[in-house]
């Protein structure tokens, strides 16, 4: 027996489109989206912007967001004093083709204005706190978008989209608020404040392949380059007048490659010979280990060091 199809269920069929998209553009619709809530729903946000890669593809989904205007709110570094000139060199290319107003809140100035103290044995990287906390009563910021993704750490990952801040900055991780089918709740009280992730469902690879396919400018240190490096800890750390030598270390010039940005006293390269984004995303691709597992030294003095400092206010 023969079925046939009728001439009008053929014509259904046949001319229906279909419309999918890739991950990609599924991560990246989703990201213009968080920025839009929080324009419209929050008075005051910033978007804080490191020049690092995550930073910069989150400024380039804020463009993307808000074109052809320019984007809404204004751009904020903590500088701890121990930045990478290129990374600082990329992040004023960056303010200056958008034209975004940079702000810069320095540990440095924190430190000479007592804003935070500096006991000597504290490190820069943790002094931005205080310094960030100090930038956002300030500035009355309402809300801070910052690029932690949750696949970099595990307090990352407990993190919501809208992290809600109490009036001193802090977060407790016991008392977030639910996100059902993608629904922000950004209800705050006089001097609370939110950081909100829109780069929360990224992998560090979904970040490569994304500046891969928009050809997106970024640090020239997060390519392979030679470097003067010490082993310290079990990362190599760069040659700074930051870093003085301890007994027993001994400087070497190698092949290497940045995977996160940060205070160089901490940061740690990897050794690689990937010279092109191309050969970046193969690498991470082939990666086990997360790019702050493997080269950021304040995530190592104890088992939940990132979950302490969260909770005092670091973004």
């Amino acid at each position: 027996m023969v079925l046939k199809t009728c001439r009008h269920e053929r014509s259904r069929v046949t001319t229906q489109p279909t419309y999918r998209l890739s991950q990609l553009d599924e991560l990246e619709a989703e990201s213009i989206h968080i920025f839009r809530e929080v324009v419209a729903e929050l008075e005051r946000p910033v978007l804080m912007f490191s020049g690092g890669k995550d930073s910069i593809v989150m400024l380039r989904l804020a463009e993307k967001a808000f074109h052809p205007a320019r984007i809404p709110f204004p751009v904020l570094q903590v500088d701890t004093g121990y930045d990478f000139p290129e990374v600082l060199a990329c992040r004023d290319s960056w303010v200056d083709r958008l034209g975004v107003r940079l702000l810069v809140a320095s540990v440095e100035e924190a430190i000479a204005d007592g804003v935070v103290v500096d006991d000597g044995r504290t490190s820069r990287n943790r002094l931005q706190i205080g310094t960030l906390l100090h930038a956002i009563e300030e500035n009355a910021f309402t809300a801070a978008f910052g690029g932690g993704r949750r696949d970099e750490e595990k307090a990352r990952a407990k993190e919501r989209v809208y992290s809600h801040r109490d009036e001193f900055g802090q977060w407790d991780p016991k008392n977030q608020r639910p996100e059902l089918w993608s629904l922000y709740n950004g209800r705050l009280h006089e001097g609370e404040h939110m950081r909100v992730f829109p780069l929360s469902n990224w992998t560090e690879l979904d970040i490569w392949d994304y500046i891969t396919r928009e050809r997106i400018e970024i640090p020239s240190i997060y390519f392979s380059h030679r470097r003067r490096v010490f082993e310290r800890d079990g990362m190599l750390l760069s040659e700074s007048e930051f870093n003085p030598l301890r007994e027993g270390e001994t400087v070497q010039e190698r092949t290497v490659r940045f995977r996160t940005v940060g205070d160089l006293t901490l940061t740690g390269c990897v050794e690689s010979e990937a010279a092109t984004l191309e050969e970046i995303v193969e690498e991470v691709g082939a990666s086990r280990i997360t790019e702050r597992g493997a080269t950021r030294g304040d995530d190592r003095f104890s088992e939940a060091a990132m979950e302490d400092r969260k909770k005092e206010g670091y973004f």
